[in-house]
This record gives C-alpha cells, sequence and structure tokens, in this order.
C-alpha cells in the first residue's frame, strides 16, 4: 500500500509535465490562427463564391449579372458533351490511379530487396517527382513528337501511327502515359519506407511459413501497407482529377474540341476560353460534390478494411 501511495504522485506529476500549457486560453488560437485564415481565404472564400456564382449569368468584364437557379447545372447535367468529358475522366482517373500505384509499388518492392547500390537507384527513381506537371506534359510531348519522338519510332515498328494532338485515343494514351510517369516517384517513396518499416522478424517468420514470395507478399506484406495504400489511394486519385491539369494543358494545346480532356480542364475552358462565367461555376461545384462523396464512400467502406496496427 505505501508503495501504490508513493507512486501515484510521480506518476501525476510525469503526466502534468507531458501536457502542454498556456498562459492564456486565446494562445492556442492565434497560433492556428494563420494557417485558418490561409484555409478561409484560399480555399472557403473561392468555394462560397463558386457556389454564389453558379446560381448566375455573369458578363464576363463583370458589368452585370442576371439570377437563373439551377439553369447552369441543368445545362451542364444534359450535356452529351459535358457527359462524354465525365466518362474520360472517370476512365482517365481509373487508370492514372491503378497504374501509379502498381507500378510505384512494383519498383519499391524491387528496390526494397537491392542491397548494393540501392541509394543510387533511389535517386533516380526519386528524381522526376521534382519535375513539375506542365515541364513533365512538355518532356512527355517530345517523347511523343511526330519527328524525333522515341515511342513515335517504337511504336511504328509495330504498324502504329501515333498522332498526338490529332487522333483522340493516341493523345488520351500520351496523357495517360505522362501522367502516369510524374505521379510513380511519389508513391514509389512512401511504399518504400512501408517496406521499410516491416519488421525483419515478420519478414524471417513469414518466409518459414510460406516458400513462395508471392504468397508471402499477399498475406503478409500487403496487409501490412493496407494504410499506406489506402492513403496513396486519395492522393492518387486527387492527382489524377485536378494536379493532371499542367499536363493536359500543355498535350492538348488549347484544342480541347479535337482531344479529350478532364472535366477540371473544361472548367478552365468554359470559364477562361468561354467567358462562361456561370457554366464553369456549376461545373466545379458538381466536381467538388463528386470529390466529396468519393471521399465519404473511400473512408466509409474501403477504410474499414484497412488494420493501422
Amino acid at each position: 500500500m505505501r508503495h501504490g501511495r508513493v507512486g501515484r504522485p510521480d506518476c501525476n506529476r510525469k503526466q502534468k509535465m507531458k501536457r502542454v500549457q498556456f498562459n492564456s486560453a486565446l494562445l492556442p488560437y492565434l497560433f492556428l490562427l494563420p494557417q485558418m485564415a490561409i484555409i478561409v481565404i484560399f480555399f472557403y472564400w473561392p468555394s462560397a463564391q463558386a457556389i454564389r456564382s453558379s446560381f448566375f449569368l455573369e458578363d464576363p468584364f463583370g458589368f452585370g449579372e442576371t439570377f437563373v437557379g439551377f439553369a447552369n447545372y441543368a445545362d451542364a447535367l444534359t450535356s452529351p458533351y459535358y457527359l462524354h468529358v465525365a466518362r474520360f475522366t472517370v476512365i482517365f482517373t481509373i487508370l492514372v490511379t491503378f497504374l501509379s500505384l502498381s507500378l510505384g509499388l512494383l519498383l519499391a518492392t524491387k528496390a526494397d530487396g537491392v542491397i548494393r547500390g540501392s541509394s543510387s537507384y533511389k535517386t533516380l527513381l526519386i528524381c522526376v517527382y521534382a519535375i513539375a506537371p506542365p515541364v513533365a506534359g512538355l518532356l512527355g510531348m517530345m517523347f511523343f513528337d511526330q519527328h524525333i519522338g522515341p515511342f513515335v519510332k517504337f511504336a511504328a515498328w509495330f504498324g502504329w501511327d501515333i498522332k498526338v494532338g490529332i487522333d483522340y485515343y493516341d493523345t488520351a494514351f500520351a496523357m495517360i502515359v505522362v501522367s502516369v510517369w510524374k505521379q510513380i516517384p511519389y508513391n514509389f517513396i512512401f511504399f518504400l519506407s512501408g517496406l521499410q518499416s516491416i519488421p525483419v522478424s515478420v519478414r524471417e517468420a513469414s518466409a518459414i511459413d510460406n516458400r513462395s514470395p508471392f504468397g508471402r507478399f499477399r498475406t503478409v506484406t500487403l496487409p501490412l501497407l493496407a494504410p499506406t495504400a489506402f492513403f496513396l489511394l486519395i492522393i492518387n486519385m486527387t492527382y489524377a482529377l485536378f494536379d493532371t491539369f499542367g499536363i493536359i494543358d500543355v498535350i492538348v494545346k488549347d484544342k480541347a474540341a479535337n482531344n479529350p480532356i478532364t472535366l477540371v480542364y473544361k472548367v478552365y475552358m468554359d470559364g477562361f476560353r468561354g467567358n462562361d462565367i456561370g457554366g464553369s461555376a456549376a461545373q466545379s461545384v458538381i466536381l467538388m460534390i463528386i470529390v466529396l462523396v468519393l471521399t465519404f464512400f473511400q473512408f466509409r467502406f474501403i477504410e474499414r478494411r484497412v488494420h493501422y496496427n
């Protein structure tokens, strides 16, 4: 009993030492104020302005506006071209996400098994992530150039005449290839970190229980990488929906009528090229709702299968 009574003050003292205490109740909010100001100014306020503009038919030069209610939403959702762009966006997002995650995981698995020269291999794979999306799009156009592009010459051996910017499907293929190439290093970094965090004892125990490398990867390695894979799934889908704008802009070269585009690029084309402020605002709100629903679905149904312990 004495030892228990003596130990309690020590425990309470340690808990008090670990707690972060502020002299003023307003001080924590002052620390949060800069970040909250950035979020409000650059996210909430533009979002509110977009929602408001979606209900108006606005003059592109700011001389007036007319309230039209949900007419902008009806025009977008009933437009065959908008639905065509939406279908391509879904296919584009699925392919870019799947290929980026698969190839990033494959390269991380191979790099994790390299003993000599591993730092060199990792550096060569990671350095691509430092390239900005417009630069990646420009480099991709060089690979698919009609005169000097190595991919075009390689495809010509098999009778495939690639014409990026002219043929719809060839342009879509180039967009997917460049977008995947740009995102692989990001996935590689996180997958490699996850693989290196797996204890050696777990790997040795799995090697004893299962002699098949693929079986060990499927039953042991992949479940341990589930939290990392879930995080990258959300990041890659967001990347395919929004961050590929620079790549698409360089590849299509403002010729969206003859080339595939995504929903976010159509918002830009209608708003800044077509001067349809209200219509582009409605499309941005629709895209925001789609992302919110998709994020809810991921956290509601997919995260339940992820084990963090």
